[in-house]
């Protein structure tokens, strides 16, 4: 058995999608699909309800005390009960096979912690939204250098949880990339597959790209806040780093697309930079959360 965990928050067109093409893509197999509602204040909770009438193997759940996607997705482990425990966004749809190959995959390699090709997806083609699809996801790159995957597509098996713990609630963003580092220590296998595919639409407005960036910058002053040992000390921001996509491109043959592609990246930096240092002037430990535990 197996089980597919969805955090979403205010959401109600992306779990939606993400449902019912996942249902559709399930085939034979054994698997509940555990939708958290995050204290959603639209009309995401009413479209769950009307999911789960519709779908036997759809399991309702709420995660209203404590905000975050890292808390709503815990609140899925501790109600599933699959061997394997795979994580979507609330936003993508997948191959007809994702699961089916997931899982061979995971068993070929032996892996205990596997990470799933992930493209990008264009709902309006901007600039914003092209800059955003090619630099975004590189999950074989993330696995090789920083030892995780995201949780927009991800396979772990249950006993990894059991030993390392679950996600860390108190994170705001970096939260996929701190477990994976603390899976890797712990000495279990990490794989990849690059046959099971996940597809996430593109942030394509400044606005939304912006909020992000702002977001991680928080999130690693946070790792920064209760990791000092594995991530510094707060208040000396990280190097930048990630992936600068492919400079040879057909896309950036455009002078007009090579230069807003670099007042892009100057932009998104010095949006992480002010969620970084927002965070360390205002954000305070969240001690009414627990760390991790087993």
């Amino acid at each position: 058995m197996f089980d597919v965990i969805i955090p979403v928050y205010n959401d109600p067109d992306g779990i939606e999608t993400t449902v019912t093409d996942l249902i559709y893509t399930l085939g034979g197999l054994d698997a509940t699909i555990n939708v958290v509602d995050n204290g959603s204040t639209d009309e995401t909770p009413d479209v769950i309800r009307t999911l789960s009438g519709d779908f036997d193997n759809i399991q309702p759940l709420v995660e209203d005390e404590i905000q975050g996607s890292y808390a709503a997705r815990n609140k899925g482990i501790r109600h599933a009960d699959g061997d394997v425990l795979a994580f979507l966004d609330a936003d993508e749809t997948v191959d007809d096979d994702w699961l089916e190959t997931a899982l061979q995959a995971m068993n070929e390699q032996d892996a205990d912690y596997l990470g799933c090709n992930v493209k990008l997806t264009l709902p309006e083609d901007t600039i914003v939204g092209r800059y955003n699809a090619r630099t975004g996801f590189p999950v074989e790159q993330y696995l090789e250098t920083e030892h995780y995957a995201p949780t927009c597509a991800l396979l772990v098996r249950r006993e990894v949880f059991e030993d390392v713990g679950r996600f860390d609630a108190r994170l705001i963003s970096g939260g996929d990339r701190e477990f994976g580092e603390r899976v890797y220590e712990a000495g279990y296998d990490q794989g990849y597959t690059a046959d099971a595919t996940v597809y996430h639409p593109a942030r394509t407005s400044f606005e939304s790209l912006a909020k992000k960036n702002f977001r991680v910058g928080r999130g690693f002053c946070q790792k920064q806040r209760y990791y000092p040992d594995r991530y510094g000390e707060p208040g000396i921001p990280p190097r930048p780093s990630g992936p600068s996509g492919d400079e040879d491109s057909e896309e950036l043959d455009s002078v007009f697309t090579r230069l807003a592609f670099a007042l892009l990246s100057v932009a998104m930096l010095a949006c992480r930079g002010l969620g970084y240092y927002y965070e360390f002037f205002f954000g305070e430990k969240r001690d009414d959360i627990p760390a991790p535990t087993r």
